[in-house]
């Protein structure tokens, strides 16, 4: 059997996340691993490298999966999406060496968090953004994620249930843009704790709204205490973007 890389793009809305549940219909890997059996005739397991939670989305998460097919390599992201529903779509597939893991190789992932700042909702943005109406400051939400690029210690960012020992984690940049009535809150780095983008934009959701100053964020990182941090962001608002292997 060879080793296949595929790239994947999904509206993450009516799923469970990634990582397959008892329900494989209900998981973009359990759906995948489906489609991708019933293709090759026999059990298909898919690796991925982002393990993005309920109702996130993804343009560029990237998988692998062993297969023995005569299709070739870069035909096979056809085959798949004739038979994947319409909100899961392989971009593209290629041949990977057989040593190459999604979660073990050095990469940059990079998200980001969209956020509708206008008066009234929008019904046609409502699946992949974060509606609020107050006032943002988003000069002081830029000043607050200067404390958050580098290499910390990002504990105060994890939710609990994780099983992650080393949470020492590299940000790369954080950048805020405000473009009409969305903001969007883009943010690189070498690997992300289990709700950790979600924090940090909870976190700077509070201090655009005055409730928290924007250097409390370097002694909220420091302390170390999840308490110290904002409440989780809602999912629909965050979108894996590309994952770039070194």
């Amino acid at each position: 059997m060879k080793n296949y890389k595929i790239t994947v793009s999904y509206d993450g809305t009516r799923y469970k996340g990634w990582q397959v549940l008892k329900s494989t219909d209900a998981t973009i890997q359990g759906k995948l691993q489906m489609v991708l059996s019933a293709l090759a005739g026999h059990p298909v397991e898919v690796i991925g490298s982002g393990r993005t939670d309920a109702g996130v989305h993804a343009e560029g998460n990237v998988a692998v999966f062993d297969c023995d097919t005569t299709i070739p390599s870069d035909k096979i992201k056809y085959a798949l999406n004739n038979l994947l529903p319409e909100d899961i779509v392989v971009v593209e597939s290629i041949a990977a060496e057989d040593n190459f893991h999604p979660r073990h190789c050095d990469c940059r992932k990079t998200y980001q968090y969209r956020i509708l700042n206008t008066a009234l909702p929008d019904p046609n943005r409502r699946r992949n953004t974060y509606f609020y109406r107050g006032r943002l400051d988003i000069d002081s939400m830029r000043r607050a994620a200067e404390y958050i690029v580098g290499t910390h210690d990002f504990v105060c960012f994890m939710a609990s249930g994780s099983q992650v020992k080393d949470t020492v984690r590299t940000v790369y940049s954080l950048e805020l843009e405000r473009k009409d009535d969305i903001i969007t809150m883009t943010i690189q780095g070498n690997g992300f704790l289990y709700n950790m983008v979600r924090i940090i934009a909870g976190t700077l959701l509070m201090v655009g709204r005055g409730q928290m100053r924007p250097e409390e964020v370097e002694k909220i990182i420091d302390k170390r205490d999840r308490k110290g941090a904002g409440p989780t962001a809602p999912a629909k608002g965050l979108t894996l973007k590309v994952i770039e292997y070194e």
